[in-house]
């Protein structure tokens, strides 16, 4: 008997008991739930559009159900998107890192509930990337929307631990606190290998991209293409500009990357695609591309500073710094986020 709405993609599924994915708007419609409206994220509510394109309002097909984007104009709804509503459901599969926009679109989801005294639903998911904790903190003078929080670039952390870390740390806006309710997930730990059954965005295609991705994002901060336009999204990275390798890509508009960096030109560079899986961020991938690329000074852009979430990443690049000597610099900001996180986990961290 309550009027609510969804935020969700395509991975906002209940699986049947032949395994078919149903959507979990056509389950609750099914059940009489009165659904008044679809918040889609970055790539849409059918998880279609290119990282980064704007998602516009419209209606789902399907179902008839208005769609309001939260990738547009507006990141955060206002009172008019939200009136009427008793309860919103948020279910959307996070890969854990900190500049994988849907936990900013969490916080600003909650934020708005908060303000307008509307519960929130999280439906948990593991965390393909919840087994390991890295990266530098971001500092909060480098906040964007791929990166709002004091956290290091993998959090490891389920989307539901996020939300509780949210309220708990009090990062909404004057200190406000959701009016939260995580239905959490049965037989995890953190220590769970989880393989992804749905792609959770168009260039996150297989559990290899996923484990790759928190090291690969930086190069989007570059003149280095992590192989958009190609099969192997995420688990290749290469330019032009870069000494010719016996491995080489050719960049072309596909599904999810319309206009890929790099666009109809030869790429050389590295095949990530069998090297074993890692529990941590690889950044001789970055260190070896910025050594090997002969105008350094055109090798990092303004974004990259987003991503890694302070300036001292690229200086210490730039200055020579070994990987380790980087990690060095990350463990005093590591340590005290541990103590933070442990206190919001709902999981073991086996």
């Amino acid at each position: 008997n309550k009027s609510i709405a969804i935020v969700g993609n395509q991975t906002s599924v209940v699986f049947s008991s032949n395994r078919k994915a149903i959507h979990l708007v056509d389950t609750l419609l099914k059940q009489n739930i009165s659904i008044k409206k679809v918040f889609a994220p970055e790539h849409g509510f059918r998880g279609k559009a290119d990282a980064g394109a704007l998602i516009k309002d419209g209606v789902d097909n399907k179902t008839g159900l208005p769609i309001i984007s939260l990738y547009g104009k507006n990141k955060k709804p206002n009172v008019e998107m939200l009136s009427g509503l008793d309860l919103v459901i948020f279910d959307i599969q996070d890969v854990g890192a900190r500049f994988y926009t849907y936990i900013s679109t969490l916080h600003y989801l909650m934020e708005a509930c908060a303000e307008n005294n509307i519960p929130v639903l999280i439906l948990d998911r593991p965390n393909p990337n919840g087994n390991y904790v890295d990266g530098p903190i971001l500092d909060l003078k480098n906040k964007s929307f791929v990166g709002m929080h004091p956290v290091p670039v993998v959090h490891g952390m389920t989307i539901g631990e996020y939300a509780q870390m949210i309220n708990g740390q009090k990062w909404l806006s004057n200190g406000v606190q959701c009016e939260i309710e995580i239905i959490p997930l049965q037989n995890y730990t953190h220590g769970s290998s989880y393989s992804l059954p749905i792609k959770p965005s168009p260039n996150l295609p297989n559990d290899k991209a996923i484990n790759l991705y928190p090291s690969l994002c930086f190069f989007e901060g570059t003149n280095i293409s992590v192989g958009r336009g190609t099969e192997m999204q995420f688990q290749i990275y290469g330019a032009p500009h870069l000494p010719k390798t016996a491995f080489n890509f050719t960049p072309k508009p596909n599904f999810g990357s319309k206009k890929p960096k790099f666009v109809n030109k030869k790429c050389f560079g590295k095949n990530l695609t069998l090297i074993p899986t890692k529990k941590s961020i690889n950044l001789a991938y970055l260190i070896n591309a910025y050594h090997l690329t002969t105008n350094k000074k055109e090798f990092f852009t303004p974004f990259f500073t987003k991503l890694a979430g302070n300036k001292t990443l690229q200086l210490q690049i730039e200055q020579g710094k070994s990987e380790a000597e980087i990690k060095k610099t990350w463990k005093p900001g590591l340590d005290t986020y541990h103590e933070v996180r442990d206190k919001y986990l709902l999981y073991p961290k086996i």
